[in-house]
């Protein structure tokens, strides 16, 4: 086990150990090349190797289907909710998106997509504070939408969906847009049921600077005609996410880290299905934790809870400040809650190890017989 303390952050995040230190490794010469990967041309043979192998690396553990595109792009979750209503907005002419509001991430999509397109909320979890998810028969969705977005897993507000809507058992034939960042590769995704789907790397993949878009093949070459040529999704499908610089070392790292999920084993399990059950098992245990507890509460509807990020609160919030002290001193970083919401918030993203969750775990048994 690492001697270094376990990062709670909610990104840029933890990342695995042995990345890190190959990273290192190779920071001044990778593999003989006389060149760190930040010297490399994009367009060099090093680095064609390193996103070509990180790109097939990733469509196989997600299982991506040969009708999507994989893009290595910038600029983050953020920026991808414009770029998005920038694509897709006019897929059917009607510049329609409908969006589902389940936490502040949606909430800023549907802000964004609303500076493209004519936005509507098709459901909105604000009347529980967001610590349930509408329920998707309620959704008011309009036929003619061009797509409907939904954030999957909300990092500030700990709500994740562990099931995709099945947009046309809903009676809507629009593609779903999927905002995975903070949970991709965490778990598998039901591709059948998505046309298009992004998040940021700086969560459970690498370093901040690279953002992933999973895209269906039918969708691209209906951008609007402001969106600049690096953002239109056939542009770089085209020119294989190689139109402009893409962020290189970011790439690297990312590459790193889909080879070390390759490689993981958990519970008889390898690849994917070992991180899944891993992530599985932290959360029961910090959940589990936390529902016993009579000096520490987590406010989110059972059935929706996030596996990746698990916000809670001490019903004493005199007690914050200590609880923070005490937890720097163990070596627990990161574990202040967003300041929208306030409390505390403990992200166990793939790189977070069991022995990270039940070091906190014990502290949280530590803390109540002290001050409960």
């Amino acid at each position: 086990m690492s001697s270094r303390p376990f990062n709670f952050s909610a990104g840029p995040a933890v990342l695995p150990d042995e990345v890190l230190a190959q990273v290192a490794a190779e920071m001044l010469d990778w593999r003989g090349s006389g060149m760190s990967v930040m010297e490399m041309s994009h367009r060099g043979p090093e680095f064609s190797e390193i996103a070509q192998t990180a790109e097939a690396d990733l469509r196989d553990l997600l299982q991506v289907p040969a009708n999507f595109h994989i893009l290595f792009m910038q600029g983050g979750g953020l920026a991808e909710n414009a770029i998005v209503p920038m694509n897709l907005s006019q897929l059917n002419a009607s510049g329609k998106v409908d969006v589902v509001v389940t936490g502040a991430w949606s909430k800023k999509s549907a802000q964004e997509a609303a500076r493209y397109a004519d936005v509507q909320i098709a459901a909105n979890g604000a009347a529980t504070r967001y610590t349930d998810l509408p329920a998707a028969a309620e959704w008011q969705l309009r036929a003619d939408a061009a797509y409907v977005h939904v954030c999957t897993n909300e990092t500030i507000d700990g709500v994740e969906f562990h099931q995709l809507p099945d947009l046309k058992a809903l009676g809507s034939d629009a593609p779903l847009v999927i905002d995975c960042s903070s949970h991709q590769l965490s778990r598998t995704i039901d591709w059948s049921r998505v046309g298009l789907a992004f998040g940021g790397a700086q969560k459970n993949i690498g370093p901040a600077g690279l953002t992933l878009v999973y895209v269906r093949d039918d969708l691209l070459g209906k951008a609007l005609p402001i969106c600049p040529s690096a953002f239109d999704y056939r542009v770089v499908a085209d020119a294989k996410s190689m139109y402009n610089t893409p962020p290189t070392f970011s790439i690297y790292v990312a590459g790193l880290v889909f080879q070390w999920l390759k490689r993981f084993s958990y519970a008889g399990k390898t690849g994917l299905a070992a991180i899944e059950q891993r992530n599985i098992d932290k959360a029961s245990l910090l959940y589990t934790a936390l529902d016993q507890s009579n000096l520490f509460e987590n406010r989110v509807a059972l059935h929706c809870r996030s596996r990746m990020n698990i916000p809670f609160y001490l019903r004493n919030e005199a007690l914050n400040g200590v609880f923070l002290d005490g937890a720097r001193a163990r070596g627990l970083l990161q574990l202040k809650g967003h300041k929208s919401v306030g409390g505390m918030r403990a992200s166990i993203y793939n790189a977070m190890p069991l022995e990270g969750v039940q070091a906190l775990v014990a502290y949280l048994t530590e803390f109540e017989t002290q001050h409960g």
